[in-house]
């Protein structure tokens, strides 16, 4: 397809098209002249992705660059691609110093946490993975507030997580194996945690409405 047919199929207007060219985001297309190239569907679905990374999830353009290397790192088995790939987008929760006492207490609780759901990742150490010090960061930060939770707070948290990570996976599975996956799970990522987090306030006001609002 020519550049036209890209950018109309992907929505993705021409001329940002061409500066993700510029960028690296999206691979040269094959040229057929000195000044025209024609493009194929792995650039539509590259060119969605960065979509998503960019205009959604409202990336910088140098993250979503160290995204894409990790989705296209081949060296690495399908499992752990998928998890580079996905750990690699940006967590803007405040990091709190090593030396914090609610961050300790915070690390014990999501270790035991993680413990009672049998929940390894497949890694030899925790560290390695941004969504663990992203919900030690989380737990720390309600400690501070002033607003700590407990286990038999959270395990209903993480048993609802475990049921939507199989969710997650489902639908990664229905696109093509190799690349098309791992992008598939990084895109999925960024565009559903908005729908998920919307979800949890309206059932929340859902819930308000059926016990405190007026009957009738």
């Amino acid at each position: 397809m020519r550049m036209a047919e890209l950018s109309e199929r992907s929505g993705v207007p021409t001329a940002t098209v061409k500066y993700y060219l510029r960028e690296g985001l999206l691979r040269p297309g094959r040229r057929i002249s000195a000044t025209r190239a024609v493009y194929d569907e792995e650039h539509l679905r590259r060119l969605r992705l960065v979509r998503a990374l960019i205009q959604v999830g409202r990336m910088p353009v140098a993250t979503a660059r160290e995204v894409l290397v990790a989705v296209d790192d081949e060296k690495l088995d399908h499992h752990s691609r998928i998890g580079a790939a996905v750990w690699a987008l940006p967590d803007d929760s405040p990091a709190a110093p090593p030396e914090d006492s609610a961050r300790e207490a915070a690390a014990r609780l999501a270790d035991e946490l993680l413990a009672r759901l049998g929940w390894t990742f497949g890694l030899a150490s925790r560290d390695d993975s941004p969504a663990y010090r992203m919900l030690v960061g989380a737990l720390a930060g309600m400690e501070r507030s002033g607003y700590p939770c407990t286990l038999a707070d959270l395990l209903p948290y993480g048993r609802a997580a475990g049921e939507l990570g199989a969710v997650d996976l489902d639908m990664v599975e229905r696109y093509e194996t190799g690349s098309g996956q791992v992008e598939a799970a990084v895109a999925l990522t960024v565009l559903y945690e908005p729908v998920l987090l919307g979800l949890r306030r309206l059932a929340e006001a859902e819930e308000s409405n059926r016990r405190f609002g007026k009957a009738g």
